[in-house]
């Protein structure tokens, strides 16, 4: 088909209804994941015209991040941007090689790069497609991940932008939240494509109840200790994900339950039940 065929038949195809969209998003393998990303040259010669960039720029004093970063946001240099691999890591594990799905959000990756005193986490929001080749990026190969959103942040801005409850200190409050978002980044293999990894993080991102409720379970000298999350089926056309958190007294072990429900059909997830007592069954 020539590019005039395709434009003459593009209204009628625009025009036909969409008979499978929810099965196809039932399908599509979404990622909500949550780690560090990190650029690198994927052959020798990217490296070189990088290095060449960079003695055209002033980078007397810079670091070599520093120095990649202001090479990269130069517009004239946008060029290396399109050209370097964006290595999405989980725990340290290579798990992603990133694109962005429109062209534009390349600037996205690029803020990125800017060196900070604190490690960045980066949350990202995408589809995870196939394999990349090895002659991608130097021999890595990793699943390529096209992404619609990225947040970037750091543990103390995270907490600083939770919503405190009155009755909480800001010096009970702030381990409490981090000791909570440590043990959602740390759940069993979370690199954010399953539907149960994405509900997690969907929340540890989203929703502040979890963390008012984990700092209020420690002053009442409650210890964390258990995080579940498992499909349940209350639509036949809808994913939904309940996610238990167990807090034990300390003192007389008696354990409280307390359940969220989270959509995750789409790409982007959204709240079902709000945080709530759960009795087991």
């Amino acid at each position: 088909m020539g590019a005039n065929d395709a434009l003459d038949s593009a209204p009628e195809a625009m025009s036909q209804p969409c008979t499978n969209c929810a099965g196809a998003a039932l399908n599509a393998d979404f990622v909500y994941a949550l780690g560090q990303i990190e650029p690198r040259f994927p052959r020798v010669g990217i490296e070189k015209e990088f290095a060449q960039a960079v003695g055209r720029g002033d980078a007397k004093g810079q670091t070599d991040r520093q120095a990649l970063h202001a090479a990269l946001a130069r517009r004239e240099n946008r060029y290396l941007a399109r050209q370097l691999c964006w290595v999405f890591t989980v725990q340290g594990l290579e798990s992603y090689l990133l694109e962005p799905r429109d062209p534009l959000d390349l600037d996205l990756l690029i803020e990125t790069a800017e060196p900070k005193s604190n490690p960045w986490i980066h949350a990202v929001i995408g589809t995870r497609g196939p394999i990349a080749p090895p002659e991608q990026c130097n021999g890595l190969m990793a699943p390529v991940v096209l992404f619609d959103q990225i947040y970037s942040f750091d543990r103390a801005s995270l907490v600083a932008a939770i919503p405190r409850p009155e009755k909480i200190t800001a010096e009970a409050f702030g381990p409490a939240s981090e000791e909570l978002f440590d043990r959602i980044l740390l759940f069993t293999d979370n690199a954010g494509a399953t539907d149960e990894h994405r509900a997690l993080n969907y929340l540890a991102m989203r929703y502040p109840a979890i963390y008012a409720k984990a700092a209020s379970a420690f002053a009442d000298n409650l210890s964390l200790t258990g995080v579940e999350a498992s499909p349940i089926t209350i639509s036949p056309v809808r994913k939904v994900i309940e996610v238990v958190f167990a807090f034990t007294n300390r003192a007389t072990d008696f354990t409280e339950w307390f359940s969220v429900r989270v959509d995750v059909t789409d790409e982007f997830p959204f709240l079902v039940s709000k945080l709530s007592p759960y009795y087991p069954r």
